[in-house]
């Protein structure tokens, strides 16, 4: 059964600032806005936090993914600093994923959370012109190409945000078809 809902960007909704992410992990930053926007505005929320784990860093650049080395860098520029640091892991221990946590909060106070992820391994260059971020250096080893080198239908359907959107769709039927 489904169920017809309309989502809304933020920016179409007012004016609400979203605290800026300061939590430990994924679910807390997602948890966070997702509570405060249902709050500012009266109504479901969706909100989400990604990044990527690279395991032979102990999780880096995890939480700080877009910030990772520190203000003012691009992607090219962390992409670069992150080539750095594993400069001499053999390909083996590349080993990464990509994480994406979406929270779903009603204005009652209600949260549930969905999350998805994507396997993968760091390679030793950059390749290809598709995507953005980190995706010319994370390699799908079934494929053996980076998220920059498939096209969108290919990185829809294998990501870490379209797994945890499949089950945050599954969570937004579940709010939307109990009553109150």
């Amino acid at each position: 059964m489904g169920v017809d809902a309309l989502l809304v960007p933020l920016d179409r909704v007012g004016l609400v600032e979203v605290p800026p992410e300061g939590g430990e992990s994924f679910q807390e930053n997602a948890r966070c806005k997702a509570e405060f926007v249902a709050r500012a505005v009266g109504r479901l929320a969706l909100a989400d936090d990604s990044g990527l784990e690279v395991d032979a860093l102990g999780g880096q650049p995890g939480v700080l993914s877009a910030r990772f080395g520190g203000p003012g860098k691009n992607d090219a520029d962390r992409n670069r600093l992150l080539l750095s640091k594993l400069e001499g892991v053999p390909p083996e221990r590349r080993t990464a994923r990509f994480r994406c946590v979406v929270a779903i909060a009603g204005p009652n106070g209600l949260v549930s959370v969905g999350d998805g992820a994507c396997e993968g391994r760091i390679t030793l260059e950059p390749r290809g012109d598709h995507g953005f971020g980190y995706d010319p250096i994370f390699e799908l080893p079934s494929l053996g190409l980076t998220l920059a080198e498939v096209g969108p239908d290919v990185k829809n359907r294998l990501s870490h945000r379209a797994k945890a959107i499949a089950q945050a769709r599954a969570i937004l039927e579940e709010f939307l078809a109990c009553p109150g």
